[in-house]
């Protein structure tokens, strides 16, 4: 099995979709979530989390991005194709304009086993 980091993209932030949600439409989006975590199964192997606002470190100091990250998951799977199955349905489509998930695969580190 392959892992893959799995990054989702939006045109609106995590941390502004969460403030501006409903509490029925907080409940709807955490039901959807768990309706596609049920049939990934055990394709999820850390579910992750939200992302608040990046920054990039500059001379050790932090200094603001625009980033489109709103939040990852690690999933695993025997290609990238398969894996695009399982995100075939994601919920994050929905998310809005511009809702994309980004996939990297995730090598060995030589020497690490």
């Amino acid at each position: 099995m392959k892992k893959f980091l799995v990054i989702y993209k939006s045109s609106v932030s995590a941390r502004q979709q969460m403030a501006n949600a409903t509490p029925e439409q907080a409940k709807a989006g955490m039901q959807a979530w768990m309706a596609w975590a049920q049939s990934a199964g055990k394709s999820i192997v850390d579910m992750g989390a939200p992302l608040g606002d990046a920054a990039n470190i500059v001379d050790g100091k932090p200094v603001a991005t625009g980033s489109e990250i709103g939040g990852f998951s690690i999933l695993q799977a025997e290609s990238r194709e398969a894996l695009a199955m399982t995100l075939a349905k994601h919920p994050h489509f929905h998310m809005g304009p511009g809702a994309a998930i980004e996939v990297h695969e995730m090598l060995p580190v030589p020497g690490m086993g």
